[in-house]
């Protein structure tokens, strides 16, 4: 006997009705296998699959012959993996205009479509967009969510008691990542599909996006450095030399660069930006991009890692940790309608996060593995930023914050700064 599989509710259920009120048409845009068809479909009121075996040549003739007939149906109507057919852009912008109601459509895609120029407009006033990745602790319950990021830019967090998670368990989480299917799955099954993810990753995906033929093993190669370099500000250069290395080399830094550049396009590689903000003193900071995949899974994956083998290596263990905590943030930011950054400068101050909210308001944060002398040092540094700040022309920040891996409680030091275990986190 066959049973269904019962819908978790996710943090981008709210914004996709609140995009669907506002816009005739939502992207919804993620990598492969983040739940961005399960989402859609809960609020699609029917719904066209691009690349149903069945209708697939039928729907690629009239993506280019008579798109509009593709989007009769009740509305909202989900047309998913749309990237494949991008003419369906700009027939869905006239359709949307000429329906003049918001609601009309949802399209769903896992990578940027090949060829942009078919694009002839950008969607302004007609399109939203929706990013989606894989499932934070609070979606996949693996945070009880007594802490809410909002209610800490509000001012009002009181001490709660955290889900204390073991470092084991917090090792699988790692490991596991935040893929929805996983979730049902045994604990070996649910590493196996990570590993999985990153097999399709390599021996598919990254060639399909633009229909350019890539180098299985050295994409492969290329991931296991990237995951090396999680969390670190390196240059393609610095790839480049990890690679020679490692004996993985034999190709240009300009190959590595496209290679890199089809890897975001199917959203495996979310960088995150620099954070400039205004500061007393003079004193320059680095732009460069933060190296990150959009979940810790796939560098665990491509590195052959399992929970046993981060427990046996605590440095890296921290560094994946960070890693699974960037991605939790940035989903929880973009419900505040924020972003995340990072903050170095060349003295070598840096701070792990920055939660940056539309309305000028931000957070600074540490992220620490655990033990009582990584959190100081965590305090030490976030105090020593917030210090920098101009508050004459930009706010101060909201609070200071240190994420912890483990933990029994949430609570605000004495000097102000927040000590949260993740386990107790949520939007």
């Amino acid at each position: 006997m066959e049973t269904s599989v019962v819908y978790k509710p996710r943090i981008a259920d709210r914004m996709l009705q609140e995009q669907l009120e506002a816009s005739g048409v939502v992207l919804i845009q993620g990598p492969k296998w983040c739940g961005k068809t399960t989402t859609a479909e809960q609020q699609a009121k029917s719904v066209l699959y691009m690349d149903a075996p069945r209708t697939r040549k039928a729907n690629y003739l009239l993506a280019e012959t008579d798109p509009e007939i593709l989007f009769q149906g009740e509305t909202p109507r989900l047309i998913d993996e749309w990237q494949l057919a991008p003419k369906l852009w700009d027939a869905a912008r006239f359709e949307v205009s000429r329906r003049r109601l918001p609601g009309q459509l949802i399209f769903t895609g896992s990578a940027v479509p090949p060829d942009l120029t078919e694009l002839t407009h950008s969607g302004t006033g007609r399109f939203a967009w929706l990013t989606m990745r894989p499932m934070s602790l609070w979606e996949s319950g693996d945070s009880n969510g007594s802490i809410s990021l909002n209610s800490l830019f509000q001012g009002n967090m009181a001490p709660v008691v955290s889900r204390d998670i073991s470092l084991k368990e917090l090792a699988f989480l790692i490991c596991r990542g935040g893929w929805p299917g996983s979730l049902s799955l045994t604990p070996k099954a649910a590493l196996r599909q990570a590993t999985n993810y990153v097999d399709s990753v390599v021996n598919s995906d990254v060639s399909r996006v633009d229909d350019v033929s890539r180098n299985a093993e050295f994409v492969r190669r290329l991931l296991r450095s990237y995951a090396r370099h999680q969390g670190a500000q390196v240059s393609v250069n610095t790839i480049y030399d990890d690679l020679e290395k490692n004996r993985m080399g034999s190709m240009s830094e300009d190959t590595i660069a496209s290679y890199i550049l089809a890897l975001k396009k199917i959203f495996v590689i979310e960088d995150m930006p620099a954070w400039s903000p205004n500061l007393r003193s003079k004193t320059a900071i680095r732009t460069s991009d933060t190296r990150y995949f959009v979940d810790p899974s796939i560098a665990t994956a491509a590195l052959g890692l399992g929970p046993e083998d981060l427990i046996g290596d605590l440095n890296t263990f921290g560094l994946l940790f960070e890693t699974m905590v960037v991605r939790d943030l940035r989903v929880y930011a973009d419900a505040l309608d924020g972003q995340v950054y990072h903050y170095r400068d060349k003295n070598g101050l840096e701070c792990d996060a920055v939660v940056h909210l539309r309305n000028g308001c931000f957070g600074l944060i540490e992220i620490k593995l655990g033990s009582d002398r990584l959190i100081e040092a965590g305090a030490q540094t976030l105090k020593r930023l917030s210090d920098k700040i101009d508050t004459t022309r930009m706010k101060s920040s909201s609070f200071l914050m240190v994420i912890t891996g483990r933990g029994q409680y949430a609570y605000r030091r004495e000097d102000g700064v927040y000590v949260v275990p993740i386990g107790c986190l949520k939007d």
